[in-house]
This record gives structure tokens, C-alpha cells and sequence, in this order.
């Protein structure tokens, strides 16, 4: 009984950690069409044959490259085989991983003993060949895609305005790509507002070993066959892709655009600017203590110049009068001890006014002179 009500708990247990517990397996990529022409076909077990599976299983190892691109070889003349995968360029390195690990596997199954072949899906593109495929534009095969609905509620042609964008994304992919060295990513978006309930959404994508003017052709090549008039469309190449729909089929997060990093430059000027805006407080709290003390030691000598005047003042009025007799005539006195006229001294000391007496000297009484 106590086992069988253990083994209830268990199961229990198990049940509900299957329910909580998130999928971990990863949805497989949205197929879309593949190619790969019977034409040309290689023997089972050969060399050719261990020198693709060496190659579909190198591209899956590589399947979480930053830009969403590889490209390889396995093998020797004449079994050589080239191959490649793009991933979209919204797309985060986990899904690109997913999309190419499946492809790898899945292209083999589809295109068992043919020598070349491409295969599309929403997510990514997977091809092999026994020619050189790197940096060579490649539009052919070109699968159209589309919807069977017919747009409407614009303001303008839908297909002019489908045009237009397209042309629009073509030279903005063409002017970032031209300048930019082999390997990086040739992807771009576009939103258009057709009108206040609905918005036109163009997508365009290389393979990033194109050089801008192969990337460019390409491009247009595959915009002249984009079906006109509808709500969506696409056209796939080995080389290029171009998309519209009247929804939001990417990263809208991923693919807007980020504000530049400042440059070098400003960055210094801006580390720079503390220690300027330091110097130059500093420099004008220096001036500013300059002046200041300036200021205080003028006060101070133009007091001290009044004391003076005051001084020479007073001893110009004794040197004024110290040759003066007390009757009014002029003698030789002695400028040891000069002689001072009475009303003078009467003004300085107010008439000798006990307030103005300083003290008591050995020559009698001080006072206070007030000029």
C-alpha cells in the first residue's frame, strides 16, 4: 500500500514538472523552395559525396557567426565542393544556428546525389556547388513568391509605391555596402506608411562576399521581378533576396537604427573639458584673490597716505611759522624747538579744551591737535 501510494506521488510529480517545465526543443525553420538539378549527379559513396557531407557538417559548426555568413571548401580538385549559408539579417545567432543545422541535414534529404543545390527559408539560405560560387553574383535559379490578395485602400498605385520603396532600400543597402570591406553584412529594411491604418514593410539582403556594385545588380535583378499590386511578394536567389508584405514579417527591435558612438575626438574633448574648466576656476579664483588683496593694500596705503598728509600738514604749518617771533618778526629759531603761533595752537586745541588733553608731560601738559 505504502509503495503503490509512493509510485501515485512520483507520477504525480512527473506530470506536473512536464506541464511547468518549457519546451526546450527548438521549432524547425520555415521552409520555402529548394533547386537542385538532376542534371549532374555524383555516385553514391564517392569521393565527391564524403567531401559535401565533410562541408554541410563545417557549416553547421559555423552556424552562430556574428554576421549570419560562412563560406567554405572540402576537398581537393577535382571533388571540390564550395558552399555557403546566409542567415536574415534581423535574426539572433541562436535561431541563425538552428536554421543552418536544420538546412544542412534537411538539403541532403531533399538533394540526395545532386552535385549542386540551394535551398530557401524564412529564417536562411543553404548552398553547395562543385564551382566557385564565392563573390560571384548568382541570380538564377529565382523563385517568386506571393500573395493572391490584392491590395487596396492607398492613396497611390500600390505596385508604384512598392516600386519606389524597393528602389529605395536597393540604394540604401547599394551606399552602406559600397564602402565596406568583404564579409560585412549587406542588410536592410524599410517602413513605408501608406496610409493612417496601414504600413508597407521591404526587406533586401546579399550575401556579404558580394562586392556594392554585384550586391546592387543583383538587387535589381531581383526588384524587376517582384509581382506588382499585391500585398506581398518575394524573389529568391542564390545571391539575393527581396521581400515586401503589409505586415511586419522582421526584428522591428533589431533592425532600428542606433544612435553613432561618439568619435574619439569628442570623447577626449569631453574628458578634457574637466580638467580645463578646473584651470580656469582656478586661474580666476587667482585673480580674483589678486584683486582682492590689491584692493585691501591700496585701502591700507591711502589711509596711511592721509595719516601722512595730516602730518605733513601739521609739521608745514610749524616749519611755516617756526622763524616767526611771537611779536610777528621773523628770526633765526632753532628747528630743534620751533615756535608755533598762539591762535594756531588756540584753533588746534580748541582753545586748550580739557577734553583735547591727552595727559601730562615732562614739559607741562598734552593735547590733542585737530587740524
Amino acid at each position: 500500500m505504502q509503495s503503490s501510494t509512493v509510485f501515485i506521488t512520483l507520477w504525480l510529480l512527473l506530470i506536473v514538472f512536464s506541464v511547468l517545465s518549457p519546451e526546450t526543443e527548438a521549432q524547425p525553420p520555415t521552409y520555402r523552395y529548394h533547386v537542385c538539378p538532376n542534371t549532374t549527379t555524383f555516385l553514391i559513396n564517392s569521393t565527391y559525396q564524403a567531401n559535401r557531407d565533410t562541408l554541410l557538417t563545417s557549416l553547421s559548426s559555423n552556424g552562430s557567426r556574428g554576421n549570419g555568413f560562412y563560406n567554405t571548401t572540402s576537398g581537393r580538385n577535382p571533388d571540390t565542393v564550395y558552399g555557403l549559408f546566409l542567415c536574415r539579417g534581423d535574426l539572433s545567432t541562436s535561431i541563425c544556428q538552428a536554421c543552418v543545422t536544420f538546412a544542412s541535414t534537411d538539403i541532403s534529404r531533399r538533394c540526395p546525389v545532386e552535385i549542386a543545390a540551394v535551398v530557401w527559408y524564412d529564417e536562411c539560405l543553404l548552398r553547395y556547388s562543385d564551382e566557385n560560387i564565392f563573390s560571384a553574383v548568382a541570380e538564377e535559379p529565382a523563385i517568386v513568391l506571393f500573395t493572391t490578395k490584392n491590395a487596396t485602400g492607398t492613396e497611390i498605385p500600390f505596385d508604384q509605391l512598392v516600386t519606389a520603396t524597393v528602389v529605395m532600400n536597393m540604394n540604401d543597402i547599394t551606399t552602406q555596402t559600397e564602402n565596406k570591406p568583404a564579409g560585412s553584412k549587406k542588410f536592410a529594411t524599410r517602413e513605408t506608411k501608406l496610409s493612417s491604418f496601414q504600413t508597407l514593410y521591404t526587406l533586401a539582403q546579399c550575401t556579404p562576399d558580394l562586392s556594392g556594385s554585384g550586391c546592387s545588380r543583383c538587387l535589381q535583378g531581383a526588384r524587376e521581378n517582384l509581382p506588382n499590386g499585391l500585398q506581398g511578394g518575394r524573389v529568391l536567389s542564390p545571391s539575393c533576396n527581396v521581400r515586401y508584405e503589409t505586415y511586419l514579417f522582421y526584428n522591428l527591435a533589431a533592425v532600428s537604427p542606433q544612435p553613432p558612438p561618439a568619435p574619439e575626438e569628442e570623447k577626449q574633448n569631453k574628458s578634457n573639458r574637466i580638467p580645463v574648466l578646473v584651470a580656469s576656476l582656478s586661474a580666476i579664483f587667482g585673480l580674483a584673490v589678486v584683486f582682492i588683496s590689491a584692493f585691501f593694500i591700496w585701502r591700507r596705503r591711502n589711509s596711511r597716505d592721509e595719516e601722512n598728509s595730516q602730518e605733513v600738514q601739521l609739521l608745514g604749518l610749524v616749519n611755516e611759522h617756526s622763524r616767526e617771533t611771537f611779536n610777528g618778526e621773523n628770526g633765526e629759531r632753532s628747528q630743534e624747538f620751533p615756535s608755533i603761533r598762539l591762535d594756531v595752537l588756540h584753533a588746534a586745541t580748541n582753545h586748550f579744551f580739557d577734553e583735547n588733553k591727552l595727559g601730562q608731560g615732562g614739559f607741562g601738559p598734552v593735547y590733542k591737535v585737530i587740524i
